[in-house]
């Protein structure tokens, strides 16, 4: 294409725009709409799959051993366990160890009953292997696993937290996917409207430059940027409000109610929007150019 085609593509798509500024507005506020909502709802996804990781992070398969196995056996359990890919990783907990954490549970403010065991390990037989994963949904496969290892005498599992997380994970994809196609599909809707609005009041042009020999693509470019245009500009208000936005937020939260903060850990807003920025400029310019392409392509023929 020419530089001179290029650039009268480029004005005319701003000329739609502008002439049709009523219908521009209103897509454009309706994009940004969408494009906000989802933003807020991904800053929440975001932060909401933080704390579930958070939480998988602490759920631990524990292993502990038939009576008078070696330590040169627990040793050769721990390495198969740690080339296990789902595996993220693992601490071995002696008997003493066990017995010390043991006093200071349930011994605590009464150290006199702890005493009268003397120097004997009541928990001689439980050391154990604390085995944490990458994904809590591998737990089942993880412990079917280790139930079948010699010297294995016990393995517990916490199903009803891994069945929850995993039930959890599950839910955030699919209603992710039902919120991102209802946004699309509205968005779509209303640029696809605003770019026919455009054809309909320059039906009189297209024709007589049709008649003249303007190919197709000479007529249905202006139309196509104009949706991109309207897409972009869309996208760029809410992600740019949502950005100060978030920053106030966490910080605010943070300030205000402390007890939150200990409890969870706000994704920082570089994290969030290094991928929300692209998603949601994506999505923008994607959405206009599918919306204002397909219109185009229906009522160009005038």
């Amino acid at each position: 294409m020419k530089i001179n085609t290029i650039g009268y593509t480029i004005k005319e798509g701003f000329r739609n725009v502008w002439i049709n500024k009523i219908f521009s507005i209103a897509s454009i506020a309706t994009m940004a709409a969408c494009i906000f909502l989802f933003g807020i709802f991904y800053s929440i996804l975001v932060n909401f799959q933080s704390v579930v990781q958070d939480v998988e992070s602490g759920v631990a398969i524990t292993v502990f051993f038939d009576e008078g196995t070696t330590q040169e056996r627990i040793d050769q359990i721990g390495a198969e366990v740690a080339s296990r890919e789902e595996v993220s990783n693992f601490n071995f907990i002696s008997a003493d160890e066990a017995w010390e954490d043991y006093k200071l549970i349930y011994f605590e403010g009464n150290e006199e009953a702890a005493a009268a065991f003397g120097s004997e390990n009541p928990l001689a037989n439980e050391a154990s292997y604390e085995i944490y994963m990458e994904d809590i949904s591998q737990q089942q496969a993880l412990a079917e696993y280790l139930e079948g290892l010699e010297s294995v005498r016990e393995v517990r599992q916490s199903e009803t937290v891994a069945n929850t997380l995993s039930d959890a994970n599950k839910l955030i994809g699919v209603v992710s996917i039902a919120i991102i196609i209802i946004l699309i599909c509205v968005a779509v809707f209303l640029i696809s409207n605003t770019v026919r609005t455009g054809i309909t009041v320059r039906k009189e042009e297209i024709g007589i430059m049709k008649m003249i020999g303007a190919t197709d693509y000479f007529v249905r470019a202006p139309f196509v940027v104009e949706g991109v245009l309207i897409g972009a500009i869309g996208a760029i208000i809410p992600l740019a409000l949502l950005y100060v936005m978030y920053g106030r937020i966490i910080t605010y939260v943070g300030e205000r109610f402390g007890f939150l903060s200990n409890m969870i850990s706000f994704v920082s807003a570089r994290s969030v929007f290094t991928i929300l920025l692209s998603v949601g400029l994506i999505l923008g310019i994607g959405i206009g150019y599918i919306g204002s392409r397909v219109t185009v392509h229906r009522h160009i023929n005038v």
